[in-house]
């Protein structure tokens, strides 16, 4: 057996393109012996752009539809990345994908729900009263009108948020959205600092089990169509470990 080399094809700093850049490297990291990439997430992002793929808005949207101000992410088209893969595959490379699975953001409305503030440092100490906020929680996509998913996530879709409104105010934290899975943090994460299920944006919440389906629909959707060798997903201490249990089995058994 032939011990392989996996090689990181992008960093923070990098100005855009990468997947053209990628395709015509492709031949050349063969030659050098690269046998596997790691690529950042394809996503369309909040900040259009200037999003790294980190600051996830529609993973449906991977360069394909107008949304946060522009049809391409920060890495190209969705048309660039396929080639992009393709690419690698006629170069005896494969392709790792960066996934995030943890958070969304840039929620395309507002709603008003009940949440409660945290302690950063020990997440389940609660600092004062539940009451009524507006967070940025509604996500319905209309750019892409649903293709491929006419899902629309709301408040009942995520466990926290950090910044919210109060009487037209703004103000950030760490904030609990009470929903109908709990207004506790879900156990299953890491209990660093007390629980920390929360990172950042608007949390996802596993707990609510059409969320846990929508989730393994997109990575069904999303590993036939790239046809990516592999995944890394991003942030898994915050997510519930119930959950990756779940994500895993799925992944063995019914995805190619």
């Amino acid at each position: 057996m032939i011990n392989g080399v996996i090689f990181q094809f992008f960093h923070w700093y990098h100005e855009g393109d990468l997947w053209n850049e990628f395709a015509e490297k492709a031949p050349y990291l063969n030659e050098l012996g690269i046998t596997a990439v790691w690529l950042p997430p394809a996503t369309k992002c909040f900040l259009g752009t200037e999003g790294r793929g980190y600051d996830v808005y529609d993973h449906y949207d991977l360069g394909e539809f107008f949304q946060k101000g522009t049809v391409r992410t920060r890495y190209g088209t969705k048309q660039e990345y396929l080639n992009a893969i393709q690419k690698a595959h006629e170069c005896n490379i494969q392709v790792y994908a960066d996934v995030v699975l943890n958070h969304k953001m840039g929620g395309d409305k507002t709603e008003s729900v009940t949440v409660h503030e945290v302690d950063a440092e020990n997440r389940t100490q609660k600092i004062g009263n539940p009451f009524q906020a507006e967070t940025k929680t509604y996500f319905n996509f209309p750019g892409r009108n649903g293709m491929y998913s006419d899902f629309v996530w709301d408040y009942q879709c995520f466990s926290g948020i950090d910044i919210i409104k109060v009487n037209g105010e703004e103000k950030k934290g760490i904030f609990k959205i009470h929903n109908n899975s709990g207004t506790e943090w879900d156990d299953s994460a890491s209990h660093q600092f007390g629980n920390y299920d929360y990172l950042m944006g608007a949390d996802v919440e596993y707990r609510n089990p059409e969320v846990a389906k929508q989730v393994k629909n997109w990575l069904k959707w999303y590993l036939d169509l790239t046809k990516a060798d592999g995944i890394r997903l991003d942030a898994l201490k915050h997510i519930s470990s119930d959950f990756l249990i779940q994500l895993i089995d799925f992944i063995k058994n019914e995805i190619n």
